[in-house]
């Protein structure tokens, strides 16, 4: 849960930030409203399902650990990649942010795997790649080719370590770590 609570609260904070006080009708029509909005946003790469499914069958657990608004918790159970999950954590409930270390080693730990036997896969938002290199972790770079446009919090832009443009590059080097060079 957000520091602001679940999504009604967190609306309904905001809006008397503003001055206004929502009657139940309203603030239901807005948290509606958000969620179907937001909803709209959690499209995935084409690859995924078929990487993630691909990882599972090769016997990866697989964790998610997402700087994210209150939205993506409320949906998570609703989304297709959601049953190929085995540990998720996501910021607005764990109420810090990446490269906080304890979040990394927490998902390893829900893995049941040693922050070193765990490949971190990003698109640099939240300093995650170093964030996962200190505690341990290999991690990688995903810059596909809408990495340019994508705007990401923190993203580490510049960081020098390996990166692969698909999420099938990712697969491969999961099954066979020396294809991750910097």
């Amino acid at each position: 849960m957000g520091a602001l609570g679940d999504l009604p609260q967190s609306i309904c904070t905001l809006v008397q930030r503003c001055g206004v006080i929502p009657d139940g009708e309203a603030l239901a029509a807005a948290t509606s409203a958000r969620l179907v909005s937001q909803r709209e946003l959690f499209i995935l790469r084409d690859e995924a399902l078929d990487a993630l499914e691909r990882l599972r069958r090769d016997g990866f657990r697989i964790g998610v650990l997402s700087d994210c608004t209150i939205e993506l918790a409320e949906n998570w159970p609703t989304l297709p990649l959601a049953p190929l999950v085995d540990a998720v954590d996501l910021s607005c409930r764990e109420g810090r942010r990446k490269p906080d270390p304890e979040l990394f080693s927490k998902v390893a730990q829900e893995l049941e795997t040693p922050t070193s036997g765990c490949l971190y896969v990003g698109d640099g938002g939240g300093d995650e790649p170093t964030g996962a290199t200190r505690q341990g972790m290999t991690a990688v770079m995903l810059r596909a080719g809408d990495w340019a446009t994508n705007d990401a919090h923190a993203r580490e832009d510049c960081w020098p370590g390996p990166f692969f443009s698909t999420l099938s590059h990712v697969v491969s080097a999961a099954c066979d770590p020396s294809l991750i060079t910097s």
